[in-house]
C-alpha cells in the first residue's frame, strides 16, 4: 500500500514538473524567458515551447497588439494664457520590444499603463503650454501630434511605440466656464470689428482709385474730343474756303439762305428795311451785284 501511494505521489510530482516545463504562446502575445543567475532573457514566439521549471526559468507573456489607454477621469492642463482645460486623452500604443519592457519593469508588465499615463500627462502639459486658449481649441490635432512625439522617447526606453494620441474631450472647469465664454466672445467681436474696419478701408481705397481712374478717362476723352472737333473745324473751314474761292457769289447766296432759315420762323412778322444788304438775295438772284439804294429808301413789312 505504501508503495502505491509513493508511486502516485511520484507521478503527480513528475506531471507537475512536466507541466511547468511546457508552455504555449498564442498569436497575440510574445513570451520572454528569464533565467536565474543574470543570464540574458530570450524571446519566444507563438507556439509550443519547453523551459526549465521554476525558479530556474520564468515566463512573462506580453501582448504585442495595438492597445488603447483611456482614462475615465479627465486631466487638467493649463494653456499659455493660464486657462485651465479638462482633457480626456486616448493613447494607442504597441509593445515593440518585449524583452526591453520586461527588463525595465522587472517583470511587472502590468505597470505599463501607469507609466504611459505619466508620460502622457507630461507631454500634454508641455503641448498645451505652448498655445493660448483660442489656439488650443482650434489646433487640437496639432497638440495631440506634439504630445505623441513628446512621449516617444520615454516610451521607447520601455520598448513601447506610441501609435497615436487622441483628445476625445476638451472642456472648461465648471467654475470658470462662464468667464471663459464671455472672454472668447469679446475676443471674437474685437476680431470681427477689426475685419470690418479693414474691409471698409479697402472699400474706400477702391472707390478712390475708381474715381481717380474715372477722372483720368474723362479728361482723356475730353482731350480727344477737342482734338477731333478742332480737326473737324479745320477741315470745315478749309472746305468752306475752297468753295468760296471757286464761286464766291454762290457761297454768299448759300450763307444768306442759312442765315434766313436761322433768323425767321413760320408766322413771324418783321418790319425791316427792304433795301438792307441782309435781304439783297430776296430781291433777285443777281442782287449781290446790285448797288445799294440811298439811305432814303422806303421800308416795308414782310411776313414769312
Amino acid at each position: 500500500m505504501n508503495k502505491i501511494v509513493a508511486l502516485i505521489v511520484a507521478v503527480v510530482i513528475v506531471l507537475f514538473a512536466a507541466s511547468s516545463m511546457v508552455f504555449i504562446v498564442d498569436q497575440r502575445h510574445m513570451a520572454v524567458l528569464s533565467a536565474r543567475g543574470g543570464a540574458a532573457p530570450t524571446l519566444a514566439g507563438p507556439g509550443l515551447h519547453v523551459k526549465l521549471p521554476p525558479p530556474l526559468q520564468t515566463v512573462t507573456s506580453v501582448d504585442t497588439r495595438i492597445q488603447s489607454l483611456d482614462s475615465p477621469d479627465e486631466d487638467r492642463y493649463a494653456t499659455s494664457d493660464k486657462t485651465d482645460l479638462l482633457v480626456n486623452p486616448v493613447i494607442k500604443f504597441r509593445v515593440s520590444d518585449p524583452v526591453k519592457l520586461v527588463a525595465e519593469t522587472k517583470g511587472d508588465v502590468q505597470s505599463l499603463p501607469d507609466r504611459l499615463a505619466l508620460l502622457a500627462r507630461g507631454a500634454l502639459g508641455d503641448a498645451f503650454a505652448k498655445y493660448t486658449l483660442p489656439d488650443a481649441l482650434a489646433r487640437q490635432e496639432a497638440i495631440a501630434t506634439a504630445a505623441r512625439d513628446g512621449m516617444q522617447k520615454g516610451a521607447a526606453s520601455l520598448g513601447v511605440d506610441v501609435v497615436d494620441v487622441q483628445l476625445t474631450r476638451i472642456d472648461f472647469p465648471a467654475s470658470m466656464a462662464d468667464s471663459v465664454y464671455k472672454r472668447m466672445i469679446a475676443a471674437r467681436e474685437q476680431l470681427a470689428d477689426q475685419e470690418r474696419a479693414q474691409g471698409q478701408s479697402e472699400a474706400d481705397q477702391i472707390k478712390a482709385d475708381a474715381a481717380h481712374q474715372q477722372q483720368a478717362v474723362l479728361a482723356d476723352a475730353y482731350k480727344q474730343a477737342q482734338a477731333i472737333k478742332g480737326d473737324g473745324d479745320g477741315k470745315a473751314a478749309s472746305i468752306a474756303a475752297d468753295a468760296y474761292s471757286r464761286d464766291p457769289q454762290f457761297y454768299q447766296f448759300y450763307q444768306s439762305m442759312q442765315a434766313y432759315r436761322n433768323s425767321f420762323k413760320p408766322g413771324d412778322v418783321m418790319v425791316v428795311d427792304s433795301s438792307s444788304d441782309f435781304f439783297r438775295f430776296m430781291r433777285g438772284p443777281d442782287a449781290a451785284g446790285v448797288a445799294q439804294p440811298s439811305s432814303g429808301a422806303s421800308t416795308g413789312a414782310h411776313k414769312h
